[in-house]
């Protein structure tokens, strides 16, 4: 191989309603929205870290949007890696009325064991938020 990856630098996630899954990811995930001209307009971002999420509609045309070949809300399965407890995200979750889908339970994650807790999104993606020891 010639090259290799370092990083994820964004991903893209299809869904039913922008405004609404941009306030889900901000409430229940802390991410920033951030907008961005782009040529088909201005679009919406969820930003943390060094990452980014750019919202999608499912409906937009697959063609000017550049877009996978069949785009579905509901067909994600994320995990996203924090510091704070297990017991503080399902606190926090359950505190906003969002359901526990599973966890905490262990995992192996790209770093090892740790351990995650997991709920849907609006649109029923499937989100694993995971701690490692020591964290």
């Amino acid at each position: 191989m010639s090259f290799s990856i370092d990083t994820l630098d964004h991903l893209v996630l299809n869904v039913a309603d922008v405004e609404a899954s941009a306030a889900w990811y901000a409430r229940m995930l802390g991410m920033r929205r951030t907008e961005f001209a782009s040529r088909t307009g201005t679009r919406v971002a969820m930003t943390y870290g060094n990452q980014k999420i750019n919202l999608r509609p499912a409906n937009a045309d697959p063609v000017a949007w550049f877009t996978a070949c069949e785009p579905a809300p509901g067909s994600a399965d994320l995990c996203f890696v924090t510091t704070a407890s297990p017991a503080e995200v399902e606190a926090h979750w359950l505190a906003e009325g969002v359901a526990i889908e599973a966890g905490p339970v262990e995992r192996d994650g790209a770093r090892g064991k740790m351990t995650s807790v997991y709920c849907r999104d609006p649109d029923g993606n499937l989100i694993e938020v995971a701690t490692y020891p020591g964290a």
